[in-house]
C-alpha cells in the first residue's frame, strides 16, 4: 500500500514525512552508508533527490560535497603542494588566510556555482581593489582546489572554469603603460640624493637598480662571484627575502628564481648616452659588494 503524507500525496521510495511536517529521503551511498536529507516542502526535496542520483550516477559522493567547505578542500590541496618554494607557499597562505578564508571558503563545495565564483573575484576587484597579479594569485589558489574537489569525486566540475578569462575580457582593469624614466629624470633623481642627507645612503643601491632593472630581492642578493666586472656582466640567480617562516619568525632567506627565465646575465653599461651614469654604477656595485 502507498504511503501518502498529510495533503494526500503519494510518497516514492525512501521518503517519510515526520511528526513536525517536514520531509524527509533517505538513501545508501556506493560505499553501502546510509544518508538522509530533509526539507519542508516536497518538491523542493525530490529536486534534491535528483540532485543526489546524479552524482552518484557520475561517480560523486554528494554527502561529502555537501559537508566539506573550500576551506577543508584548499587545507588539503595546499598541504599537498610539494612542488613550490616556502616563500610562495607563505604567500599563497597569506593570501588565502585574509581574502579568502572568512567569506568564499566557508561556502560548501557542492554550492558554488560558476556565477557564485565570478560574483567574488568581481568583489575583490571593487571591493578590495585587486589588481590582476592579485586576481592571478586569488585565481591560483582556488582554480586547484576545485580540480582537486573533482579529481577527489566530490564535483564532476570545477566551478571556476572559465572565468579569469570572462573577466579579463569584460576590460575591468584599465593598464596604464609603463614608461622607464628618461636621462634627464635619472639625473634628477640622483640631485636630489646628492642634496638630502636622509636619502644620500640610498644612492649606491638605487644607481644599480636604475642600471640594471634588477628586482630589490635580485639586487639585494648579489654577491662577489655573481659579478664579473672583466666582462661587465652581471649574473642574476638568485634573490634574497625577507619572510616569517612556519615558526612565525621572520628572517632573510635566498631564493632561486620562480622559472628558468629569471636566470640572466645583465651588462653593465660603462657609458650611457649623453649621461656620466655607466661608471657610477659600477662604482655603486663595488660599494654594495
Amino acid at each position: 500500500m502507498s504511503r501518502k503524507d498529510n495533503k494526500g500525496r503519494v510518497l516514492f521510495k525512501g521518503e517519510t514525512q515526520r511528526k513536525d511536517g517536514r520531509y524527509a529521503y533517505s538513501y545508501t551511498d556506493q560505499l553501502g552508508k546510509r544518508h538522509s536529507i530533509y526539507d519542508k516542502d516536497l518538491v523542493k526535496l525530490r529536486l534534491k533527490e535528483k540532485e543526489i542520483h546524479r552524482r552518484i550516477d557520475d561517480g560523486l559522493d554528494p554527502a561529502k560535497a555537501d559537508r566539506i567547505t573550500v576551506n577543508q578542500m584548499f587545507d588539503r590541496y595546499i598541504s599537498l603542494k610539494y612542488d613550490i618554494k616556502p616563500s610562495t607557499r607563505e604567500n599563497y597562505i597569506y593570501m588565502y588566510e585574509k581574502y579568502i578564508r572568512e567569506s568564499f571558503g566557508k561556502k560548501k563545495l557542492s554550492k558554488v556555482r560558476y556565477s557564485d565564483v565570478k560574483a567574488f573575484y568581481y568583489s575583490l576587484i571593487n571591493e578590495r581593489g585587486f589588481k590582476p597579479a592579485s586576481m592571478e594569485i586569488a585565481h591560483t589558489l582556488l582554480h586547484p582546489t576545485f580540480n582537486m574537489a573533482v579529481r577527489d569525486g566530490y564535483l564532476n566540475r570545477n566551478p571556476t572554469d572559465g572565468v579569469m578569462g570572462e573577466i579579463k575580457k569584460s576590460h575591468q582593469w584599465e593598464h596604464k603603460k609603463r614608461h622607464a624614466l628618461t636621462i634627464e629624470q635619472q639625473s634628477a633623481v640622483y640631485t636630489f640624493l646628492d642634496t638630502h642627507e636622509d636619502y644620500r645612503g640610498w644612492r649606491p643601491i638605487i644607481t644599480v637598480l636604475l642600471g640594471t632593472g634588477m628586482r630589490i630581492g635580485e639586487c639585494l642578493g648579489l654577491r662577489w662571484e655573481d659579478i664579473d666586472f672583466k666582462a661587465n656582466e652581471i649574473d642574476v640567480n638568485h634573490n634574497l627575502i625577507y619572510r616569517k617562516n612556519l615558526d612565525g619568525k621572520c628572517e632573510n632567506h635566498v631564493n632561486s628564481p620562480k622559472t628558468e627565465s629569471g636566470k640572466r646575465r645583465i651588462p653593465i653599461l660603462e657609458r650611457c648616452e649623453g649621461c656620466n651614469l655607466g661608471r657610477a654604477r659600477i662604482a655603486a656595485l663595488h660599494w654594495l659588494l
